[in-house]
C-alpha cells in the first residue's frame, strides 16, 4: 500500500495523539480506539453501508478497535447526515461518515447545501471503478461492438444507471463516450432510481447496456448475469482479471469512485491524526485485506491535505463535465 506522502511529522503527530485519548494504544497490532460511531448517510446494503461496516468489521476484526457501532440516516442525497453531523459537531467527535464521490457532485448540483469543506477531512481509503455491462446474450461483445451500435442508431441505443440524469452512472458513460470520440451530450442515459432497477432494465431489454461500479459489475458477472464491456481502472483489475480496460481498447477513460471518512467541523487535530493512524495501519492487515477483496475495492489511501488535493480536483474535473452537459 502506498501511503501518499505521510511525513515525519505527521506520525509523530499521530504517534502523540494516541496517547492522548483513553483506550487508544500505539499502531503495533493493538488496540487503539475503544470504539468508533460510524455515521451512513444511506440505506442498509448501499455502497456507503458496505465500506462502513466493512471497515468497522476489520477495525474490530484486527483488534484496532474495541467495538464498531453503525447509524443509517438516509434523506436528502447524504444532505441529512452531512447537516447532523454539523449540527452536533460538539458531541460528534466520536464519529466518522463515509461518503463518496456523489458528495462532490451534488454540491455542485446545488442537491446538498454542504460540500467537503464544511466537515474535517479525515482519509480516503478506498475506491471503485466503473464499468459499462451487457447481459451475457447480448450481441454487443466489445466495446467496439457497442460503439458500431451507436454510431448506427445514436437515439436508439440506450445506456441507463442507478442515478439520475447528471448522476454519477451518466457522467461515468459521458466519460467514457467522450474518450471514445463521441458526443458527451448525445446519446440515450435513462436514469433509474436505484442500481436493482438499472438491472432489471437491462435484463428486460429496456436498455443496451448498464454503467455501474465495477465491484457490483463484477458479482453480476460471477452470476453469469452480465458481460463487462470495459473498466475505468488504469490496467486490469486483480478481483477480476477477465474484465478488460477502456484504455487496453483505445479508450482514455479513467475514474474512480472513491470512498472515504469524514469528522464533524471543528474535531481537534490530535483525533483526525489518530484516525488517520488508525485507518492507515487497518489498510496493512490482512483483516482488511479479506473485506476489500470481497467487496473487489482499491487501496487509495489519501489523508488530510491529500484527501483536499484530490476532491479539489475531481470538483474540477466533474464540473468541467457537468457544465459541457448542460447539468450546471
Amino acid at each position: 500500500m502506498n501511503t501518499l506522502g505521510w511525513t515525519r511529522r505527521a506520525m509523530i503527530a499521530a504517534a502523540t495523539a494516541t496517547l492522548a485519548f483513553s483506550g487508544m494504544a500505539k499502531a503495533d497490532g493493538h488496540q487503539m480506539m475503544d470504539s468508533v460511531h460510524f455515521l451512513i448517510p444511506g440505506g442498509a446494503g448501499g455502497g456507503w453501508d458496505g465500506t462502513a461496516r466493512g471497515t468497522g468489521e476489520a477495525l474490530t476484526n484486527a483488534g484496532l478497535v474495541g467495538n464498531a457501532t453503525y447509524e443509517n440516516m438516509s434523506g436528502g442525497g447524504g444532505g441529512v447526515a452531512i447537516a447532523h453531523l454539523i449540527e452536533n459537531a460538539a458531541s460528534s467527535h466520536g464519529t466518522l461518515m463515509v461518503n463518496s464521490t456523489p458528495i462532490v457532485i451534488r454540491a455542485l448540483t446545488g442537491e446538498i447545501a454542504q460540500s467537503f469543506r464544511d466537515l474535517t477531512l479525515i482519509a480516503g481509503t478506498v475506491g471503485d471503478y466503473a464499468a459499462l455491462v451487457v447481459t451475457t446474450d447480448s450481441p454487443i461483445q466489445s466495446m467496439e461492438d457497442a460503439l458500431a451500435m451507436y454510431r448506427e442508431d445514436g437515439m436508439g441505443f440506450a445506456i441507463g444507471g442507478g442515478s439520475v440524469p447528471g448522476g454519477m452512472d451518466h457522467l461515468v458513460a459521458a466519460i467514457v463516450m467522450q474518450a471514445a470520440g463521441e458526443d458527451p451530450t448525445a446519446f440515450n442515459y435513462i436514469g433509474y432510481d436505484a442500481g436493482g432497477e438499472a438491472m432489471a432494465g437491462l435484463l428486460s431489454g429496456e436498455i443496451d447496456a448498464l454503467s455501474t461500479g465495477f465491484s457490483e459489475a463484477v458479482a453480476l458477472a460471477e452470476q453469469g448475469e452480465v458481460r463487462i464491456l470495459g473498466v475505468t481502472a488504469p490496467e486490469r483489475v486483480a478481483a477480476y482479471a477477465d474484465a478488460p480496460t477502456f484504455a487496453e481498447q483505445g479508450i482514455d477513460a479513467q475514474f474512480v469512485n472513491w470512498r472515504g471518512f469524514f469528522g464533524a467541523p471543528g474535531m481537534p487535530e490530535e483525533q483526525v491524526a489518530a484516525y488517520q493512524e488508525m485507518l492507515g495501519a487497518m489498510l496493512e492487515t490482512p483483516e482488511w485485506e479479506a473485506v476489500r477483496g470481497r467487496m473487489g475495492l482499491v487501496n487509495i489511501f489519501r489523508p488530510g491535505d491529500e484527501f483536499e488535493a484530490f476532491l479539489e480536483a475531481q470538483e474540477q474535473q466533474i464540473g468541467d463535465l457537468m457544465r459541457e452537459l448542460g447539468f450546471l
